[in-house]
């Protein structure tokens, strides 16, 4: 992706590997500063996922597979390293898919560093794809809404859902983004309309409440989401919020089309009712800024993802290609 960084232009991804040391770029600090961290151990691997550090479920598959490497590298069992890992975060399947996929490469006698490399890069250019097909369906002048952030950020590199509004862009498509705040974190505000600005992509940060009165207006000509975990009737889990967009969209007659590589298919599940959804800490929804916004003796809720059916699914992206819910096939996915 790229990225202005003290008055000089680079293009990096969202984490990768230094010798022994995995670096993030410090997802919780941005849009205000960018800063790299590095981690040398499972354990701080395993706490930058939980404390999102780095998020985005191909992100977090990616650090997964990193702290594999970082077992093999420092002699912890590589049981226990999967298990510390596969902990820390329950709903996004890429977690697992690179965990899982470490474990078959150390099961083989592999070098985990050169494996989580691999799988890596081979997850960077499946959103490089996603983007080639996901451009075809935007047309010059559309108006596009977005929910959370499913860019470079949340994917290693290019994105999900910003990978085909990053080809259309790079083509010369005259495009506009509507970005979600997304609380109670505020992904869509302060990550996406980072990559936004990074990229010089027209674009304005709504409520996410406003996202239906845009729609009806006529505003909005489709719809792109990322995804946490597909199941394998096309029912999805992804940031909170993006059912009631789902469903405002189909009432309004607007195309929406979530975007995710193949590891995000969790075909062990028949429907999304089965997707276990995180549930986070009251305070990010209590306190804004440190600030506390509400009653001190209230309390709150914060499910940290819900599901959208597939029957408000009107493709699903992948590196191969655009499918409907109903056409979701393993094979088709290979």
């Amino acid at each position: 992706m790229k990225v202005r960084c003290d008055g000089r232009d680079m293009d990096t991804r969202a984490l990768w590997m230094d010798g022994d040391v995995v670096k993030f770029i410090d997802q919780k600090i941005l849009p205000h500063r960018f800063e790299i961290l590095g981690a040398s151990t499972v354990e701080e691997v395993a706490i930058f996922i939980e404390d999102m550090t780095v998020r985005g479920a191909p992100s977090i598959g990616a650090a997964g597979a990193y702290g594999m490497a970082v077992a093999q590298i420092t002699g912890m069992d590589i049981q226990e390293a999967a298990l510390r890992l596969k902990r820390t975060r329950p709903t996004a399947f890429d977690l697992f898919y690179g965990v899982d996929s470490m474990l078959a490469a150390a099961s083989q006698g592999r070098d985990l560093v050169a494996a989580a490399e691999e799988y890596v890069t081979g997850i960077a250019e499946k959103c490089r794809k996603i983007g080639e097909h996901g451009n075809a369906l935007i047309k010059d002048g559309f108006r596009i809404l977005t929910h959370c952030n499913a860019g470079a950020l949340a994917t290693i590199d290019y994105g999900t859902a910003l990978s085909p509004i990053r080809a259309a862009h790079r083509a010369g498509k005259k495009i506009h983004v509507f970005a979600d705040e997304t609380r109670p974190r505020l992904q869509g505000a302060a990550l996406t309309s980072w990559e936004l600005v990074q990229e010089g992509i027209p674009h304005d940060i709504i409520p996410d409440n406003a996202a239906g009165h845009f729609m009806q207006r006529g505003e909005i000509d489709m719809v792109i989401v990322g995804a946490d975990r597909i199941a394998a009737n096309g029912d999805f889990a992804n940031k909170i919020g993006t059912y009631e967009k789902a469903v405002c969209a189909k009432e309004n007659e607007i195309p929406f089309y979530t975007a995710a590589p193949v590891s995000t298919f969790d075909f062990s599940l028949e429907s999304g009712m089965d997707i276990p959804i995180e549930e986070r800490g009251q305070d990010e929804v209590r306190y804004v800024n440190g600030k506390l916004i509400c009653p001190e003796k209230a309390t709150a809720r914060n499910p940290a993802f819900d599901m959208t059916p597939a029957r408000y699914v009107t493709g699903i992206i992948t590196e191969a290609g655009i499918f409907r819910p109903g056409e979701l096939e393993r094979e088709k996915l290979q």
